[in-house]
């Protein structure tokens, strides 16, 4: 079963999948909006690296954010450096989403609602030190 958080791509091979220049990916890594994994020297994207780029270029190119604003929404997103996010669900679903929040993960989807406090991230630790530009764990975590 092959591990989505595992860093697996390239740069290059990355900004080639999403039709962007890998200096802009380098961009938005500076600017806290992505954390590939690292070996060495050279980043290493996962598959959920990349949802999360299409995700951001979505902001930024659909919906004519900035870096700041982009940063600002993706702070919303509590499971946006957690391993376990489940995703989102369909409108119409059985489960309870919030649809005015499309999810990064799964296009075309909404964030699932919290059923308790407990799964609502954006008061743990790692979110807090990621939002204040500390170094972020999130492949240690999760």
């Amino acid at each position: 079963m092959l591990d989505e958080d595992q860093g697996l791509y390239t740069i290059g091979t990355v900004a080639e999948l999403i039709e962007e220049h890998p200096e802009t990916l380098r961009v938005w890594e500076r600017n806290n909006l992505i954390h590939p994994e690292r070996k060495g020297r050279q980043r290493r994207y996962s598959n959920n690296d990349i949802k999360r780029l299409q995700f951001i270029k979505y902001l930024i190119d659909q919906k004519g954010l900035n870096i700041a604003g982009a940063r600002h929404i993706i702070s919303m997103y509590s499971c946006w450096y957690n391993r376990n996010c489940k995703g989102g669900a369909y409108r119409n679903s059985p489960i309870s989403v919030n649809e005015s929040k499309a999810c990064w993960k799964i296009q075309n989807t909404f964030c699932l609602i919290a059923s308790d406090k407990a799964e609502m991230c954006n008061s743990c630790a790692l979110l807090k030190s990621c939002q204040a530009g500390e170094e972020c764990n999130i492949k240690d975590n999760g």
